[in-house]
């Protein structure tokens, strides 16, 4: 699952106008245009008789970067400004993720954004097709390098947005 791929699945779980995506990457630190966003939320490949052909010559590639300001625009989209405390960074400074861990950092961020807790994720997750314990969870939304640390796999990913887009769209 590639990150425009992401956006798109996203933006459809939460029902996220064009405008709004436009206000969210500016929140993130981005500018875009409607353009540039219809850009981003097109499809990178598409499957013809089982042959993936790659059409979109003028897409705009979604880079962890810009997946990570999305996130951090939505989070503050949903939740308000946060006030800045004295001797804290102004804006939180875009993670170098190596694409492996962006599935991590998406969940993660889902989670603050839309304010969920650890039973609500279960929730989300059984309603998109599968079974986890709270120590497997626990285990994904460690950050790397913990002894119980565990990678999210994008069949992971793609449920528990898919039980994101039965929760919130139904």
């Amino acid at each position: 699952m590639d990150n425009n791929d992401i956006l798109i699945r996203v933006r459809y779980a939460l029902d996220i106008k064009n405008k709004d995506m436009i206000e969210i990457f500016k929140l993130g630190g981005i500018e875009v245009t409607k353009e540039d966003v219809l850009k981003i939320l097109t499809k990178t490949k598409e499957e013809i008789d089982g042959v993936e052909v790659e059409e979109n010559d003028d897409q705009i590639k979604c880079n962890n970067k810009m997946l990570e300001s999305f996130l951090n625009g939505l989070i503050t989209f949903k939740r308000g400004k946060q006030e800045v405390k004295p001797g804290q960074a102004k804006n939180p400074e875009p993670t170098e993720q190596k694409s492996d861990n962006v599935n991590n950092m998406l969940l993660k961020k889902l989670k603050v954004a839309l304010q969920l807790t650890t039973e609500d994720m279960l929730n989300i997750l059984d309603d998109g097709g599968i079974a986890v314990s709270k120590g497997e969870l626990g285990a994904i939304l460690r950050k790397p390098g913990h002894r119980n640390y565990k990678e999210c796999g994008d069949n992971f990913a793609r449920k528990f947005l898919k039980g994101l887009a039965v929760k919130y769209r139904a």
